[in-house]
């Protein structure tokens, strides 16, 4: 029988994790379709019954079911109970057990903007969604010292912040306005900028205003597409460097990969599916010519999202 895994979100049109997957299963000769699911939030509750199917390896969560989806499962692993947030789905019997294999893709793509340099201890994170949540995580777990979180609406980044009060005891983690005064106050301060908003992903938008920007700022976008977007190309002008979502994508959905088959994932396969899959599909926004790096440029690799609101979750993380 051939088996199933889907991506529930919505919207999930903008997606390459299709791509990527069922290149990975004919690789590896697994008889497995890969689907896109857009399902509005009313319906997550049915879509996520139906992942109990003896015919589904199990599925991926992207914006902006990752939250929810935790309390729709059987089983939380260590790392979907730390965040609060779900982007992976594997079956046991009937029993389905969340994962979220974001934080390993966020680290991989920490790693690779930060390069040769010592890990900095100061960052600023916009967006409060299930990619955010990852970012934070992974953000606490590298031994990260102050993190401030700015969200549109003040409430969902303080939320956010007390969800980690146990874990981020040792540091300071903080929700703060979002002013641009405020903001580019913080970004002085700080090494590592990352969005995990959606602005970007709908048009040639970005969350902040370029001149916020410091030089010498390290910038992550979790979006991918366009693979260079408006924050990237102006945060590239302030003399700060970047790179987008594409290599946290692909890391996260190896990982993912790997929960459901049990075999090591084909990352060279999976990384020439997205580069194939990215180059082909219509650019939300068309940069200049003149491109940024992106993380190909930082690591022989590659660039998930909400709806178009600075609280949404964005980019690599879709699951």
């Amino acid at each position: 029988m051939t088996k199933r895994v889907v991506l529930i979100g919505h919207p999930v049109a903008h997606s390459l994790s299709g791509a990527m997957h069922r290149a990975a299963f004919e690789a590896l000769g697994i008889d497995a379709v890969y689907e896109l699911w857009d399902r509005p939030p009313l319906a997550l509750a049915d879509a996520i019954a139906e992942v109990r199917g003896d015919d589904f390896l199990g599925a991926n969560v992207t914006i902006p079911h990752k939250e929810k989806t935790k309390d729709l499962v059987d089983r939380l692993t260590e790392e979907a109970h730390a965040t609060g947030a779900v982007n992976t789905i594997t079956r046991e019997g009937k029993r389905l057990i969340g994962h979220n294999t974001d934080v390993a893709g966020f680290r991989v793509a920490l790693d690779a903007l930060v390069g040769k340099q010592k890990m900095p201890r100061v960052a600023v994170v916009l967006g409060s969604g299930g990619g955010a949540r990852a970012v934070v995580y992974g953000l606490i777990a590298e031994g990260f010292q102050r993190v401030i979180v700015f969200n549109r609406h003040l409430h969902r980044a303080e939320n956010l912040a007390r969800f980690f009060t146990r874990s981020a005891a040792h540091m300071e983690l903080r929700a703060m306005p979002w002013h641009e005064s405020i903001i580019e106050a913080e970004l002085a301060k700080s090494k590592v900028l990352v969005n995990a908003t959606a602005v970007g992903l709908g048009g040639d938008e970005s969350p902040i205003p370029a001149e916020v920007i410091p030089p010498g700022l390290l910038v992550l976008d979790l979006l991918y597409n366009p693979p260079v977007t408006r924050l990237l190309r102006e945060a590239e002008a302030a003399g700060a460097s970047g790179m987008n979502g594409e290599l946290m994508l692909l890391h996260q959905g190896a990982a993912a990969f790997t929960l459901w088959t049990g075999q090591p994932a084909p990352i060279e396969v999976m990384r020439t599916a997205l580069q194939t899959a990215r180059d082909a599909a219509p650019s939300a926004a068309e940069p200049p010519a003149a491109a940024l790096p992106t993380a190909e440029t930082h690591m022989a690799g590659l660039p998930a999202a909400e709806p178009p609101a600075a609280d949404a979750p964005a980019g690599a993380g879709e699951g």
